[in-house]
């Protein structure tokens, strides 16, 4: 996927930058002590098994409404981070769409948003970022444009299990801000091109897709490409 960095907004970029230091900060207070984002997650947690979420009950800031969650289950991975909003912490004007099998919610604050799931070396360190379609997260569906509005909103502001995990999390949807935007993009794109080729099927619930859109990722190579284009401001 190739990001034009020179068509960035100054402010963004400026954001990105701040981003990235602090993923570049939580890697080195863990580093001191032996351990990474994964390690330090799961260090309370006891044996890993696959599809658990971690930590039980996933992580929640009530004043935010982000939440996330740590598991595993697919090849060449350790696990990957699943990351939501919850309505409260959306922006103004944002729904989910009412699709034809749609549920209201029983809560007001329960039509969740997957926002983007974040892919885990053995080492702890990310190396894809992907979107999944509805059925895998039990989510509520929201147009791409809405959530890239709700990429701003999503930070975890408090210290359990893990600050350092939760500081990387948030930082890290900043980071990749441009790169989360497009493969938002092409979920809807994807979707939309699978739902036209099956019109009597529900492309929401089609097991045979699970992931919409990946793409590499990294930390380093990524703070690199943001410094140079500020360099040319």
């Amino acid at each position: 996927m190739y990001i034009d960095f020179s068509k960035i907004p100054i402010e963004r970029l400026e954001k990105m930058k701040a981003a990235g230091d602090v993923v570049e900060e939580c890697h080195r207070v863990l580093a001191k002590v032996g351990e990474n984002i994964v390690s330090d997650l799961l260090k309370t947690s006891g044996p890993f098994y696959q599809m658990n979420h971690y930590p039980e009950g996933d992580v929640y800031d009530q004043e935010t409404h982000g939440q996330y969650y740590y598991h595993g289950h697919r090849g060449g991975e350790h696990g990957h981070f699943h990351l939501f909003l919850r309505p409260r912490g959306m922006p103004r004007g944002v729904f989910a769409q009412e699709l034809p099998d749609y549920v209201a919610p029983a809560g007001e604050n329960d039509a969740i948003s997957h926002l983007v799931a974040i892919s885990m070396t053995d080492c702890g360190v990310a190396q894809s970022l992907f979107t999944t379609n509805r059925w895998v997260t039990a989510e509520y569906w929201y147009d791409y444009q809405d959530v890239i509005a709700m990429l701003d909103c999503f930070e975890i502001d408090h210290a359990s299990p893990s600050w350092p995990v939760n500081r990387w999390v948030g930082a890290m949807v900043q980071l990749f801000y441009p790169q989360i935007c497009e493969l938002l993009r092409l979920r809807d794109e994807v979707l939309n091109d699978w739902a036209a080729v099956h019109p009597d099927d529900n492309v929401f619930e089609d097991r045979d897709m699970e992931i919409l859109s990946e793409i590499p990722c990294n930390h380093a190579t990524q703070i690199i490409a943001i410094q140079m284009e500020l360099e040319k401001r």
